[in-house]
């Protein structure tokens, strides 16, 4: 029997779900989610949500990727690679995003640079998660072609105009994220978050302007139940 990593926390598994989530999920501060639990009847400080994030953070995202990744076959048809722009300390580095076709996030990669290199290890990264897909649409980056092709899969790349807007909205909601906790200090620190929030958004993306209001409700409830059942005993 599996045992339950809150076993030495007085505080109870809920409290510490929510805190996570409104951390990760939301573009709120450390101290504004502080103050929403503090609206709640539930006092901690925001180096108590920080230490929960830090602990429990990528254990959940860990768990929503083994699940995700069991039941995702369609992710093999076609992924959607990029890479944007995130400074860290005045230092420019390059956060690299594999998208699927209904855009979740596959994988998140941090480097300092965006030569062949960096787009080899994060491709090898991948696919070593993921598999193989048939199509692989990119922009017209060389690092991209010359990665491809020393694997065996240049003739999968696809640069066509407006192809890849899936991996670059992908960005959008990592930007939101990014502008409230003020940039990071570390890539240590960037990378770990982009893993964790990148899980935490796709498995609450319920993209409501595709459904009705009656079945985005239930897949959002079924969304937190799944959540609130995340590294239970």
């Amino acid at each position: 029997m599996r045992r339950s990593p809150f076993r030495y926390f007085k505080t109870s598994p809920e409290i510490i779900r929510l805190a996570v989530m409104l951390y990760v999920r939301f573009p709120l501060s450390l101290r504004n989610v502080e103050d929403l639990l503090h609206e709640r009847g539930i006092d901690v400080s925001h180096e108590t949500v920080r230490y929960w994030w830090h602990r429990f953070g990528p254990m959940f995202a860990a768990e929503i990727r083994r699940r995700r990744i069991e039941g995702m076959r369609s992710s093999h048809w076609r992924w959607h690679l990029d890479e944007t722009f995130v400074k860290i300390n005045g230092e420019m580095h390059y956060l690299w995003r594999a998208a699927d076709h209904e855009g979740e996030v596959l994988e998140s990669f941090v480097t300092k640079r965006r030569d062949r290199k960096a787009a080899l290890k994060f491709l090898r990264k991948a696919m070593r998660k993921h598999g193989q897909p048939e199509v692989i649409v990119t922009d017209r980056l060389r690092s991209y072609g010359a990665a491809l092709k020393e694997i065996g899969a240049g003739d999968r790349q696809d640069t066509g105009r407006w192809l890849n807007n899936r991996a670059e909205n992908s960005h959008l909601p990592f930007r939101r994220r990014e502008r409230a906790m003020l940039r990071f200090r570390r890539m240590r620190s960037l990378q770990k978050f982009a893993a964790v929030h990148s899980s935490v958004y796709n498995h609450f993306n319920q993209e409501r302007s595709l459904y009705s209001r009656d079945i985005f409700k239930t897949n959002r409830t079924v969304a937190l139940a799944e959540w609130r059942g995340l590294c239970a005993a």
